[in-house]
């Protein structure tokens, strides 16, 4: 399956980044970028099972805007466990949920936030139970 998304991953364990264009997918993809995750692929993902891959046309490939296109050092694949849907309507204190084709979790995620790459990798953590979230969108 082909999709309009982006992925990046730390040690391994993908994050699936959704929504529609010009949402910041690839802007929150930079910033993750900066902060230790790996590129798995910008603008287009294929997923096979819960691997993802990049577009072979499009590996390795970031649009920047402002900036232009740029190619980078990337992931040839990552097992997906996070899904983040970026949109301003989120909710405080969310309900757990999963993506609707992936059966994976899901948070919404406002990309516009400064902390969003922390919110993101904080999340991470949770679903690999290297954070106890009490109450919340991964809570037990």
């Amino acid at each position: 399956m082909n999709i309009h998304a982006s992925c990046v991953a730390r040690e391994g364990m993908g994050v699936l980044l959704t929504g529609p264009a010009g949402s910041g997918k690839s802007d929150l993809l930079l910033r993750l970028l900066s902060r230790g995750f790996a590129l798995v692929a910008d603008d287009r993902v294929e997923i096979f099972g819960l691997l993802a891959r990049p577009v072979p046309a499009l590996a390795g490939l970031l649009e920047v805007r402002e900036l232009g296109i740029v190619r980078l050092p990337y992931m040839p694949e990552a097992r997906l466990v996070l899904a983040v849907e970026l949109t301003a309507a989120t909710t405080r204190l969310p309900e757990p949920a999963r993506h609707q084709l992936l059966d994976i979790p899901l948070l919404r995620l406002d990309p516009n936030l400064i902390s969003a790459p922390e919110r993101v990798a904080l999340a991470l953590d949770c679903i690999l139970g290297r954070t106890e979230q009490l109450a919340g969108a991964f809570a037990a």
